[in-house]
């Protein structure tokens, strides 16, 4: 099938998330002519305000928010209500001992700064100017490293290890490397290496995870032989061979547990908190709001919509005034596009909205009782329920979001695997498996800690048919060690912690 431009770019502005669309009309407007915001519009089409009515409240007799700055003594004194001296010798020749009146009938817009933001034109201040700039972790480091590295030399060891830090503030680069590159010895560049491991964040420069927590366990007075010996088999903490650790370490159930909750709480990234810039907020495309009458009112949002309108008249008018062939053709063209344009986003709401409506439709046990009610749906179900093919559906959904009672979800979120029933019955979505899952190893006994077998059973009685490695699959994804796992850390002193999604700093 061969496609035409006017529908590629149909497919497109469909798959389209709000920011890459908002850029794309933004694009669409400087380009063409006959283009404009719907705001713009209306604006220009609202009758103008009545004449002779102030803008705000008037201000009262010795208001401090008026126009006229008061100077006098007395004006000073009655807004006061006190006695206004001069602590100060009186000047002697200034411009106000020669002219006592001066400052008398100055007006608020008279004054750079007072009520024009500082700006001569009487322009508004740019607020975006006074933004707190992110810092990058180099900037960071540049900083601190120009106050301890007073010596020319140190400081350019110093950028050279910079440079060799990697996103996690781990160095990376090769000392030996470095030495030969700036013409120095060894012993120079890790002398410098030193010095540039006390700045912060702590442990920035380590260059292992080892000397990293030991950095930050130094700094804290923490880095007792007993604490030495347990970085020095962080191996064995992330199998969590508690037995191991104790011998090695020397201590006993109640001093290990402690030692471990002292390492969770260090940073295995110390480089992180300089990461990227935070990503743009997700913006819902839909929101789902319960109705009066039990239903689900299914609303797109208007703010995240870009709004453009087709200036008829103003395409008629130049249209009558070209003189020439290619001038009218241009016109035409330009008139073709924002008509395709608007027709596009308008399809592109519609499809949106229904495809979100029919996610509602089917899921409405999910926003009734939650996940452990999600239901099986794929593309080709909501395609066929809406008419329209299912990579429609694939597009309209990607990288879009819906607002729920029970939260912001992605739509893709809504689409998961079936898993059949083991008495022929409606099958069970994979969400809410996998959720079921989490709460079985949540309640089981520690005393009897649950083997994946023993859960494949326990779901088939539930009448959920499932596999022993979906089972482990699931789990792994949930971040749940395995049986073996969970009956060493639930029988230790440790047991009281949480074995879900608690990584230790050994699996950074």
């Amino acid at each position: 099938m061969v496609l035409t431009p006017q529908l590629l770019q149909a497919i497109k502005l469909l798959q389209m998330p709000n920011l890459e669309l908002s850029s794309f009309i933004e694009n669409e407007l400087a380009s063409n002519p006959l283009l404009e915001r719907a705001e713009e519009t209306e604006a220009r089409e609202a009758p103008p305000e009545p004449p002779g009515e102030p803008a705000g409240d008037a201000a009262e007799p010795g208001d401090w928010a008026s126009d006229r700055l008061e100077t006098s003594t007395a004006a000073l004194e009655a807004g006061l209500g006190t006695e206004v001296g001069n602590a100060f010798e009186p000047d002697r020749g200034g411009p106000a001992a020669a002219d006592p009146g001066l400052g008398e009938g100055l007006t608020a817009g008279a004054w750079s700064g007072v009520g024009t933001g500082g700006s001569p034109s009487g322009e508004a201040p740019d607020l975006e100017a006074y933004v707190a700039e992110t810092t990058s972790l180099h900037e960071h480091l540049e900083r601190q490293a120009g106050i301890i590295l007073a010596d020319p030399a140190e400081r350019m060891i110093g950028s050279a290890l910079i440079d060799g830090l990697d996103e996690a503030g781990y160095l990376v680069g090769d000392l030996d490397e470095i030495a030969t590159r700036l013409g120095t010895t060894r012993s120079a560049v890790e002398a410098v290496l030193l010095k540039m491991q006390t700045l912060e964040p702590t442990g920035i420069f380590a260059r292992s995870l080892a000397e990293c927590l030991a950095l930050q366990l130094k700094e804290r007075d923490r880095f007792d032989p007993a604490m030495a010996a347990m970085i020095a088999n962080l191996p064995a903490l992330a199998r969590r061979d508690f037995a191991l650790l104790r011998k090695v370490c020397g201590v006993d159930d109640e001093d290990l547990a402690d030692m471990i909750a002292e390492i969770r709480r260090l940073e295995p990234k110390p480089g992180r908190a300089f990461g990227d810039a935070p990503g743009a907020p997700a913006i819902p495309d839909v929101y789902v709001v319960a109705a009066p009458d039990s239903t689900w009112r299914v609303e797109l949002n208007a703010q995240a919509l870009p709004r453009v309108l087709v200036n008829e008249t103003y395409a008629a008018v130049i249209r009558r005034g070209a003189a020439r062939d290619q001038d009218k053709q241009y016109i035409s063209a330009q008139l073709q596009s924002a008509n395709w344009l608007t027709k596009s986003l308008e399809q592109r709401a519609r499809t949106i909205l229904n495809v979100a409506s029919e996610i509602v439709r089917r899921q409405d046990a999910f926003l009734v009782s939650g996940v452990s009610a999600l239901k099986p749906l794929n593309l080709k179900m909501i395609g066929e329920a809406i008419g329209v093919h299912e990579s429609t559906v694939s597009r309209a959904t990607a990288h879009k979001f819906i607002q729920t009672p029970r939260g912001l979800f992605e739509m893709k979120y809504f689409f998961t695997a079936s898993i059949p029933s083991a008495d022929s019955g409606e099958a069970h979505s994979a969400e809410a498996v996998r959720q079921r899952i989490r709460q079985m190893i949540d309640e089981e006994d520690p005393e009897n800690v649950l083997s994946d077998d023993s859960i494949v059973e326990q779901l088939r009685k539930a009448g959920i048919v499932v596999a022993r490695r979906t089972v482990a699959k699931y789990r792994d994804s949930l971040r749940i060690p395995s049986s073996v796992e969970r009956r060493k850390l639930k029988m230790s002193p440790l047991g009281s912690q949480r074995t879900r999604g608690d990584s230790l700093p050994a699996d950074a």
